[in-house]
């Protein structure tokens, strides 16, 4: 009850000025990207009051469902597309088809209109500099089970967390003979969870303990730790494992019910705007899933990516990862690797 006071209030404070339409963002992008384009937008749009409230991916899921019979956000911006097809079946997306439809590729964006991807997201092993030489630091995912690195890893909490909840998935698919059991996948994350010293509740509080090298290793995306590493000056950098890594589509789309949808299509067009996607890039290393932006206007870094990619059989993982992420909470957090 009393998260849902602080949210009241919070909404009660998004009034904004009576001659503005306030517009509601639920996303997990960060308050730097999303203060960016919310200036952005409404320096282009000055009748419209934006107003974003930053959560965990699937927290943006639950409350969007939560939600369903009385919606308060207009834009759910920001998280795997496995989320947002499960949204979809579940009636809580209005399709819309973008003007920039056709420089998606088909395998990221809904078949019906009702979400589009925004960034290709690479999941990597990230590592305190300071304490570790890159040679040193995990190559490869087996490589962080060694007992080498007890008590040196520090993850963020996967049940909030769809990036961390894709990694978990990632794993169990790795790791799964031909009979499709799950088994092999639980023991490797249970010999994970025997070296990680802590989960903790989002990544600011997990690069501050790693840059205080209270642990040493910690598992994320390639654009945070990118942004963490270069902006904010902590001692971090990351390893794309060698043998394939899973690479998101983080997606966007209109919240059904919404009672600004003319300023909703609007924004969704502002945010994956040519501009703004070259700018998103720039300042915060954010991949475009648009197949149209001209090598020469992304970052240098950006314009010839070789990453390779992890074959995800994402149809099992919507099907499966909240079944696999219940049996982890229950059965594998810190229980170490004892079966």
């Amino acid at each position: 009850m009393r998260a849902w006071a602080v949210f009241l209030l919070l909404l009660a404070g998004c009034t904004g000025s009576p001659d503005k339409t306030t517009l509601i963002v639920y996303s997990p992008h960060g308050k730097e990207l999303l203060t960016e384009s919310e200036k952005g937008f409404e320096a282009q749009n000055p009748n419209i009051d934006v107003r974003w409230l930053d959560m965990g991916s699937q927290d943006a899921l639950d409350r969007v469902r939560s939600e369903k019979a009385n919606p308060q956000a207009d834009i759910w911006w920001g998280a795997p597309s496995t989320m947002f097809s499960q949204a979809e079946k579940e009636g809580l997306l209005d399709a819309y088809k973008p003007t920039w439809s056709d420089k998606i590729e088909s395998d990221a964006k809904s078949p019906n209109d009702s979400w589009y991807g925004t960034f290709q997201t690479p999941e990597v092993i990230a590592y305190n500099t300071a304490a570790i030489s890159r040679e040193e630091a995990p190559q490869d995912w087996d490589e962080l089970l060694d007992p080498k690195w007890k008590n040196k890893i520090i993850i963020r909490d996967p049940l909030p967390s769809g990036g961390m909840r894709a990694i978990y998935s990632a794993m169990i698919l790795r790791a799964m003979p031909a009979d499709g059991s799950f088994e092999p996948g639980y023991m490797w994350l249970r010999r994970l969870d025997a070296n990680t010293k802590e989960y903790v509740i989002n990544l600011t509080i997990l690069i501050q303990k790693i840059a205080r090298q209270e642990a040493l290793l910690t598992l994320w995306n390639m654009p945070d730790i990118e942004l963490q590493k270069t902006q904010y000056g902590f001692p971090v950098d990351y390893i794309i494992p060698r043998s394939g890594t899973p690479v998101l589509t983080d997606a966007i789309a209109i919240v059904k019910g919404t009672r600004h949808r003319a300023e909703a299509e609007a924004f969704y067009e502002f945010v994956n705007s040519e501009d703004s996607l070259v700018s998103s890039a720039t300042k915060f290393y954010r991949i475009p899933s648009r197949n149209d932006i001209p090598k020469d206007r992304l970052p240098e870094w950006m314009q010839n990516l070789n990453i390779p990619k992890m074959d995800m059989k994402w149809d099992l993982v919507e099907a499966k990862s909240q079944e696999w992420m219940e049996h982890w909470d229950s059965y594998i957090r810190g229980a170490g690797a004892t079966p």
